[in-house]
């Protein structure tokens, strides 16, 4: 079927996004998160999740801890983490051992190209949050930061307490 613009004319614009939308705090959380995530893949690394990174952050801050207090440190669900462990570990990005007290629990240590990967993750990651706060002074992104953490606390709060 041909084309039925007119030639020298440009296409209709797409729909207004509905004030429901824009003025909806979940809409503008989901817009954020999708550019995070497309840039992240394109100007941090491919392969590395930022569930991944925020792991291997998390173990070389605290190395040897157990598999279930590091998805808390994480905000991640223990089945969601003992995944992302597994594909870190088989990328030789992490160990797993077993504690000897009890055999259920596995500790975490990053290996030496964890580490390496962790370096390189940061710098890119260092780069891409100045171009996406950009916008902002060092001091509104500071209190950009706060809101933000601010804002998932309170929502993290409303998922374990609903009546809130």
């Amino acid at each position: 079927m041909a084309d039925e613009t007119p030639a020298g004319t440009a296409p209709a614009p797409g729909p207004a996004i509905p004030p429901a939308l824009t003025d909806a705090p979940g809409y503008q959380v989901r817009r954020l998160h999708q550019a995070y995530l497309a840039l992240w893949a394109r100007e941090v690394d491919p392969t590395l999740t930022g569930p991944q990174f925020a792991v291997l952050t998390a173990v070389r801050a605290a190395p040897g801890r157990d598999q279930r207090s590091m998805a808390t440190a994480v905000a991640l669900d223990t089945s969601t983490m003992a995944d992302v462990a597994r594909r870190l570990e088989s990328r030789g990005l992490l160990v797993r051992h077993t504690a000897a007290a009890d055999g259920r629990r596995k500790l975490l240590y990053l290996t030496e190209e964890g580490d390496r990967a962790l370096r390189t993750a940061r710098g890119h990651l260092d780069r891409l949050d100045d171009r996406l706060l950009a916008p902002y002074g060092t001091e509104r992104r500071a209190e950009l930061i706060r809101l933000l953490t601010s804002l998932a606390d309170h929502w993290e709060d409303l998922i374990q307490d609903p009546s809130r």
